[in-house]
């Protein structure tokens, strides 16, 4: 992650084609996955380290910013540049089975930079500290709302996260009040008690996507950071990174689960089941989207994009383009949007159908488990928890899960992790999870 890296980027973007962010530590095989996929017209080397033998092709950066620019060429593209064509790439993490390339156009870039600033008011003052890696949606957002309004995004080094207080003076120092975070960055701070040693003076604005935020973290930032504006967003990197939005209005308790909230602007989200819309708040359906954020699809895989990049069966009169998430959603009381878990995270168990998800809140509202993920074995039918916490008392975990939920919903086994494991994205490592655990 580096100024450079972004220089390469719309330097891509400004010869008409579309770029693909590529880390070099990956592993090999993933690498090799990409470029198969890919097969690009040019391999760039925007880092400083020697890429590995894979990438021997790659130009560095400084070779061809050397070189004269044809300025005639490069207005003759942007003219014949439209809305429609692609501008990145960014492969999924690919925890099980081969990566897929989510395609963006500009169109849906440029929608999403323009509905966040409208919605939040960003303006030229706002300076965003970068945490997501530029291979993981999160960062399109500090890139592109950046350049948007001449606003300033300040790259964080990733060795920052490991030394917090480090990091916090660096947001103070170089006056970053816009964070637009993954969910595990907020969790590392909030369980080392960052906020109890030194405050980010200057942050106002706290965004979190990802996964979910146990209300336990929200409430510690917001104890400490009681002025700051704190955001729930939600949707998938084939949304072009965010389609709903929540801002916190209201206190929660530890156990309770946030609103994804309401659709941005230019986006539609609602709920299908049985080829219907759902609008009745007691009834669960698949989490829907259409509009403008909507990505070309899965790139050099027309058989995967089909299977989720659709036409709306409730929409008889014409064919309306839709992305279809996986997620599980539902309205509560109010009429707000709230995430129930994936499709295959529902299970049938005893006799009855489990969310998994509905497991997760209860386990990290325990105070003394910094993170938590629950997994089903079906071969043995048992629920599986795994949870991370600085010592192991499952017989505590069991009592406080008992206080919360149905005798049958509590996990048969238990896993105690000093650290759990994590794929490049923050989020827990579900796939290595059930591959050592469950198999």
């Amino acid at each position: 992650r580096s100024k450079e890296s972004v220089s390469a980027f719309l330097s891509v973007a400004a010869s008409g084609n579309f770029y693909v962010p590529l880390d070099f530590t990956l592993p090999e095989i993933r690498i090799k996955s990409i470029l198969e996929k890919v097969d690009p017209a040019l391999i760039i080397n925007a880092a400083r380290a020697t890429p590995p033998a894979l990438l021997q092709s790659a130009v560095p950066l400084g070779l061809l910013e050397a070189a004269p620019a044809d300025s005639p060429l490069i207005e003759s593209i942007a003219k014949s540049t439209d809305s429609e064509s692609p501008l990145y790439c960014i492969f999924t993490s690919g925890s099980t089975g081969s990566p897929k390339g989510v395609l963006v156009s500009h169109r849906s870039v440029i929608n999403m930079a323009e509905r966040f600033t409208e919605t939040f008011g960003f303006d030229k003052n706002t300076v965003f500290g970068n945490q997501a890696p530029f291979d993981f949606d999160v960062s399109v957002k500090d890139i592109y709302i950046a350049l948007k309004n001449g606003a300033r995004a300040e790259i964080l080094e990733r060795q920052l996260f490991s030394a917090p207080k480090l990091l916090i003076e660096r947001l103070t120092e170089r006056g970053v009040n816009t964070a637009i975070w993954s969910v595990s960055a907020m969790k590392i701070l909030s369980a080392l008690k960052t906020f109890d040693k030194v405050l980010p003076k200057t942050l106002k604005t706290v965004m979190f996507s990802g996964e979910t935020l146990p209300c336990k973290v929200l409430n510690d930032w917001k104890s400490h950071l009681p002025q700051a504006r704190f955001v729930n967003l939600y949707g998938p990197t084939e949304i072009t990174c965010n389609c709903t939005y929540y801002v916190v209005d209201r206190p929660f308790e530890d156990d309770d689960a946030l609103p994804i909230g309401r659709a941005f602007d230019n986006m539609r989200v609602f709920l299908l089941a049985d080829g219907r819309e759902i609008t009745d708040k007691n009834e669960a359906g698949e989490i829907c989207v259409s509009g403008a954020g909507l990505a070309l699809g899965y790139y050099n895989d027309p058989q995967k994009t089909a299977e989720v990049f659709t036409a709306n069966p409730a929409c008889r009169g014409w064919s309306e383009p839709i992305y279809r998430t996986g997620d599980i959603g539902r309205y509560n009381e109010r009429g707000e949007l709230m995430f129930a878990g994936r499709r295959d995270s529902q299970v049938k168990y005893m006799g009855f159908r489990i969310e998994l998800g509905e497991i997760e809140i209860a386990a990290n509202a325990i105070s003394f488990i910094s993170s938590a993920c629950c997994l089903f074995d079906d071969k043995r039918e048992q629920l599986c928890l795994f949870y991370q916490a600085e010592k192991k008392d499952d017989a505590a975990v069991r009592a406080a899960l008992a206080k919360t939920l149905p005798r049958f919903m509590v996990p048969t086994r238990l896993y105690h992790f000093e650290k759990l494991p994590e794929n490049r994205t923050g989020k827990i490592d579900r796939a290595a999870l059930r591959r050592e655990y469950i198999g």
